[in-house]
């Protein structure tokens, strides 16, 4: 058999290993410097190696993944619709005069927190209507406020009308007469063109 040349008895010399490149003998270098730390610190509070290990894999992992994020998010946003070529958003005058009318009913009856609760309810509902593309379920008052499609007046109206209805919501306080007539103002500025007479 050992005349037999098909068969080999002499040990094979493994072949030789190219050493790995530069970049990944630094990469290992800095795994090193960044574990060996944690190790120590393992140790000290009694938390096995193979934990640490598994900690500091997944906070590695948590960064590249931001990272990653940071870089490639602004390639998955749309870009905002040109809404400067739009006309600017008004309510149709003959709702927002029954709007008003509504509104003012509350109010003669001292009702101004729900008064000017309905003027901001039903405008966020005429602009819903008219531009659904323009709001989120959870849209705020003040998102709305800053809307570019909505005039100036507009913008300032929901502004003044947004910052009463806080007040009466979150730091519950009542509304006073002064408060609806000024958010009935700035509802008729942009929804009428014009402040309607006081009665």
């Amino acid at each position: 058999m050992r005349a037999n040349s098909d068969i080999q008895f002499a040990p094979i010399e493994p072949p030789k290993q190219e050493p790995p490149p530069e970049w990944l003998g630094k990469v290992m270098e800095w795994l090193e410097w960044l574990f060996t730390p944690l190790m120590e610190l393992g140790k000290m509070i009694g938390v096995s190696a193979q934990a640490i290990t598994w900690i500091a894999i997944g906070i590695v992992v948590l960064l590249v993944g931001l990272l990653l994020w940071r870089l490639l998010a602004p390639l998955t946003v749309r870009p905002p619709k040109d809404d400067a070529e739009e006309p600017a958003w008004v309510p149709d005058s003959a709702a927002a005069s029954l709007l008003l009318e509504d509104a003012d009913r509350l109010a003669a009856e001292g009702r101004y927190d729900e008064a000017t609760h309905l003027l901001l309810r039903r405008s966020v509902s005429q602009i819903r209507e008219a531009r659904p593309d323009l709001l989120e379920p959870s849209s705020t008052a003040r998102e709305i406020a800053v809307l570019p499609v909505l005039s100036e007046a507009a913008r300032t109206g929901f502004g003044v009308i947004a910052d009463r209805v806080e007040r009466s919501l979150f730091a519950l306080r009542t509304l006073s007469q002064d408060d609806w007539l000024a958010a009935r103002d700035a509802y008729s500025a942009f929804a009428l063109a014009a402040p309607a007479a006081h009665s």
